[in-house]
C-alpha cells in the first residue's frame, strides 16, 4: 500500500512538472507570435521624430524581433484621420485638427503622446501690402486643408483681431492649398498670406517671395505652444496590444531626445525618411528652419485641444451635433500610457 502511494506521488508530481511546462510553451509561443503593426505618417518635416523613429529603428527595437512594420505615409490629416477610424493603419503621428473632426464622428481611436508643439507661421506675400493681421481684410490666405490645425490657428489669431471669416472681400477669405502648391502660389501672386507649416514658410522668405507676418511662438492657441502634431492610436490597437502602443510611445520619446542631443546628425536622416516616403528629400538648412521653430514634446494638455475643438465646432467642421455642449473630449487623450512609461523610468 505504502509503494503504491508513493509511485501514486511520483506520477501526480510528473504530471504536474509535464502541465506547468506545457502552460511555459503556451505562454512563450504567445508571446512569440507574429504580429504586423501599420504605422501612419504624414510627408512634412514637422513628424520628425516619427522620421527619426522609424529611421533608427526604435519602433523595431521596442516592437521586437517578431514585430513587422507597414508604413503608410499621409498628404494631409484627414485622411489619416480616416484611415485610422477605419483601422486601416494602428497607429502614428497627425496633426489635432482633422483627429478631432473625425474622433467626434467615429470616436474609435486615442491621442496616446504629444510629439511636438508650434511650428507654424503666418506668411505676407513680399508686395501684397499687408503689414499686419489687420491687413488681412480684403486678402485670400491659404491653408493646407478644411478643418487643419493651421485652419484653427488661423481663425483664432483672426478672432484676437476682431476680423471675421467671409465669402468675399469685407472679410479674411481662407482658400485651402496644398504647401508645394501654396509656394507656387505666392510666387505667382494668387495668394496674399498663408498660415503654414514650417519649413514652407523659411523657403519663402529666403527665396524672397514672402516675410514672416506672426513667428510661430505668437500663433494662437498658447502662443506657439499648441499641439501641431500628436501620436494617435485606434482602440482596437490599443485593446490587442496595450504593450506595443507602450512601445511606440518609447520609441517616439527616443527620437524626441535624439534630435535634442544630435540636431546636426538628424538633418540628415530626416532628409532621407522624407524621401523615402515622398520620393523627395529636403535640404539641411530647411530641416534646421522647422526643428528650430517647434517644440519637441511627449507632453499634450486638454485644455489646448478644447479650445482648438471649440474653433473647429464655430467652423462647421463638426458634422452632426448642433449644440457644442455635447462635443465631449473627455475620452479622447488616454495619458495612461504615457504616465506608465514615466514611471517605469
Amino acid at each position: 500500500m505504502r509503494k503504491a502511494i508513493i509511485l501514486l506521488s511520483v506520477w501526480l508530481g510528473l504530471t504536474g512538472m509535464l502541465s506547468a511546462c506545457g502552460s511555459n510553451d503556451s505562454k512563450a509561443a504567445s508571446s512569440d507570435a507574429q504580429v504586423t503593426v501599420k504605422i501612419g505618417i504624414l510627408k512634412n518635416v514637422t513628424h520628425a521624430p516619427g522620421f527619426i523613429a522609424l529611421k533608427n529603428g526604435y519602433f523595431q527595437d521596442e516592437f521586437g524581433k517578431n514585430a513587422t512594420i507597414e508604413v503608410t505615409a499621409f498628404d494631409n490629416g484627414s485622411d489619416f484621420s480616416t484611415a485610422m477610424a477605419t483601422n486601416q493603419i494602428d497607429i502614428g503621428y497627425v496633426g489635432p485638427g482633422p483627429a478631432i473632426n473625425q474622433y467626434l464622428k467615429s470616436s474609435n481611436f486615442r491621442v496616446i503622446a504629444g510629439s511636438n508643439n508650434g511650428g507654424a507661421v503666418l506668411i505676407a506675400g513680399k508686395d501684397a501690402g499687408i503689414e499686419s493681421v489687420k491687413d488681412l481684410v480684403g486678402k485670400t490666405v491659404a491653408v493646407p486643408t478644411k478643418g487643419s490645425t493651421n485652419e484653427i490657428s488661423l481663425r483664432l489669431l483672426l478672432q484676437q483681431e476682431g476680423l471675421k471669416v467671409t465669402a468675399d472681400k469685407s472679410g479674411v477669405q481662407i482658400i485651402t492649398r496644398a504647401p508645394a502648391d501654396t509656394l507656387v502660389a505666392m510666387r505667382q501672386k494668387e495668394v496674399d498670406a498663408t498660415l503654414i507649416p514650417e519649413p514652407w514658410g523659411t523657403q519663402m522668405v529666403e527665396e524672397g517671395t514672402g516675410k514672416v507676418l506672426v513667428d510661430w511662438d505668437k500663433i494662437p492657441p498658447n502662443d506657439g505652444n499648441y499641439p501641431l502634431t500628436i501620436l494617435m492610436a485606434s482602440d482596437k490597437f490599443l485593446k490587442n496590444h496595450r504593450d506595443l502602443a507602450k512601445g511606440a510611445i518609447k520609441a517616439n520619446e527616443e527620437a524626441i531626445d535624439y534630435i535634442k542631443q544630435n540636431p546636426d546628425k538628424s538633418y540628415g536622416l530626416i532628409s532621407e525618411e522624407l524621401k523615402e516616403l515622398s520620393g523627395k528629400g529636403m535640404d539641411a538648412k530647411l530641416i534646421k528652419a522647422a526643428l528650430d521653430h517647434l517644440n519637441l514634446t511627449e507632453d499634450i494638455e486638454l485644455d489646448v485641444i478644447e479650445t482648438m475643438a471649440h474653433v473647429s465646432f464655430e467652423a462647421g467642421y463638426i458634422k452632426g451635433i448642433k449644440d457644442e455642449g455635447q462635443v465631449d473630449l473627455s475620452k479622447f487623450i488616454d495619458s495612461s500610457l504615457l504616465d506608465e512609461v514615466k514611471q517605469d523610468k
